[in-house]
Formats: C-alpha cells, structure tokens, sequence
C-alpha cells in the first residue's frame, strides 16, 4: 500500500522529543491565544452592548467581540509564519534528515541550537527561506496536472466527476512537499537554496506517481486521527466558552478546530514530513533531475519560473546553465 515505515516515523519523532515539546508550547501557546482573546472581546462586546438600548445587545456585541478578537490574533500569526517556518519547522525537519540518513544529533536542548545552526548556514535570513518555501508550493501545484493527477491510475470513461473529486483530494494531500524538498535541500548540504529547490522539484515530478500515492494514503491517516481529536476537543473547548460571558456555543466548534490545528501541528505534522522523506530520498536515490521535467515545469508553472530566475541569479549568471531537455 504505502512505502515509508510508520515504526521508524514514531521512532524518529520519540528521538526529536524537544522539537516535540517546542512545537507544542508554539501551537499550544497559539491555541490560548486564541482563547484569551476570544473571551477578551467577547467580555468587552458584552459590557459594550449594556449600553444599547437593543434588548438583545448584549448578547449581539459579545459575539462581534469574539469574532475581532480570533481575527487579531489570526492577523498576528500570519505575521510570525516566518519565524514559525524558520526555527520551528526548518529546525526539526534538519534533526530529522539527519536521522533518516543515520547520522547522530545532540540530545536534550542542545538539538534546537544545533539545528538553528544548521539552518542559519543555509538559509542565513528567515525571509529567504520563506520566499524559497513559497515558491515551491507554487510550483508543486503544476506537478498534480502534469502526472495526470488519480486519472493515470484509473483510466477508466465516463469518470470525469470522480476523477476530479479524487483530484481534488490528491492536491490537499501535497501540504508537505515544500517540507520534504526543504529537507533535501539540507540534506544535500546545499550553498544555493533557489537551485537545489528547483532540483528538488523537479525531482518530485519525475517520482511523482510514488509520491503521491504515499501522500494520499498518508493524508486519509491524518484525515482520520485529526477527526477524531477534532470530536475530543469539543468537550473542553464548550467548557472554556460556557464560562464566557453570552451565548458563545457556537464557538465551542471553531476552537474545536483550533484544539485540533494545534495538536496536528506539534504531533501529526512532524509524523507525516517523517514518512514522506523516507519514500522521497529512497524515490530519487542515484537519479538526476530530468530535463524533460524541467522544461515542462517551466511551461506551466510562474512560481517554477521564478525559481529557476532565483536560482541563476544566485550564481550570478555566469556558472548556471540551463538543463537541455533529451532528445
């Protein structure tokens, strides 16, 4: 059915436990975020809405308080993404590859400051790292398409509604392919980040098919776990809102869901990157990348484009050559 092994996922995650704590004080911390300002607007909109003569006021203002309060701390991690992706995510994933490849790293909390220099000396700022981030999700769209997407396992007529539907489920399951050619780019103890991303990319593309069958057999995984945590949160999340001030229940669902993101973020996130870098670095073992595959990634996709304008402009122009397509 699938090529990594979840054994050695879990084991690895067990051996990256501090990146395991960190990452749940960041979500975690997020979550109560998300709460303390929930219930801030919420107690703000209610003593507001004393003032309106509506009979109603209270309970209407409450509600408007909740909502801007969830929707500044929105703003506000959409602002630290950078930082988030940098020291966080790029961190554990650099640990990681270094486990996968049978390589010791430190224990304890020396493993954060050694993957932070690691990272550093790839990605010397945060933002160039989340402009090559960036520019890869926009790229990894085109590949979908350019593979056939679930077509070329079911090339069966009159499916075209399936085929989409599916389609459209193999796109949401490629979420961590930019995490996965980051760690390529790590493992290959790159000096130039655009290049070796568009590599990886391209890389990705002439594996596609393994890759996401593996990521779609993943994803139903966490699709599943992540539902059931969603239905265990309810619980605790009705129960902080029930002590705020106004009818707030409705509330309970989307901090369910921000109990969920938080605990797919620090657990199951980590797991799946874990998976799909075994059957990645395994998939493209001795191959180079296919000019073919780089030519067509150019046709259909800008971000690709950008890429590859990235990549010969950190050379300089001058030791970048365009890969020619086999004839």
């Amino acid at each position: 059915m699938w090529d990594f092994e979840i054994g050695r996922s879990v084991s690895i995650m067990v051996r990256t436990w501090p990146f395991i704590v960190f990452r749940m004080i960041v979500y975690f911390g997020i979550t109560l975020a998300y709460i303390m300002a929930t219930g801030t607007g919420a107690s703000v909109g209610y003593g507001v809405g004393h003032i309106s003569t509506d009979p109603d006021g209270p309970l209407s203002f409450a509600m408007w308080g909740g909502v801007v309060g969830f929707g500044l701390v929105s703003i506000a991690v959409y602002w630290i993404r950078e930082y988030i992706l940098y020291i966080v995510k790029a961190g554990h994933i650099a640990v990681m590859v270094h486990l996968i490849d049978g390589h010791d790293v430190p224990d304890g909390q020396d493993q954060i400051a050694y993957a932070k220099e690691v990272v550093t000396q790839r990605f010397a700022e945060a933002n160039v790292l989340f402009v090559v981030d960036q520019l890869v999700k926009g790229a990894v769209r085109a590949v979908t398409g350019l593979i056939g997407g679930i077509a070329a396992f079911l090339p069966i007529p009159g499916l075209s509604g399936l085929v989409s539907f599916i389609n459209t489920v193999i796109r949401l399951s490629l979420t961590y392919v930019d995490e996965i050619i980051l760690g390529y780019n790590i493992r290959i103890n790159s000096s130039s980040p655009f290049e070796t991303a568009r590599q990886g990319v391209v890389l990705y593309a002439q594996n596609g098919k393994t890759m996401v069958k593996n990521a779609v057999w993943l994803s139903v995984i966490m699709w599943g776990v992540s539902f059931v945590i969603f239905l265990l949160m309810l619980a605790p999340a009705g129960a902080i809102l029930f002590l705020m001030p106004g009818q707030l229940a409705g509330w309970a669902f989307v901090l369910a869901i921000v109990f969920a993101w938080a605990f797919k973020a620090a657990f199951i996130e980590p797991f799946a990157i874990a998976c799909l870098m075994q059957v990645y670095f395994k998939a493209i073992e001795g191959q180079a990348p296919n000019p073919d595959w780089d030519r067509k990634l150019a046709e259909v996709s800008s971000k690709f484009r950008d890429l590859k304008d990235k990549a010969r402009a950190s050379f300089g122009g001058s030791r970048w050559t365009e890969p020619t397509p086999s004839t």
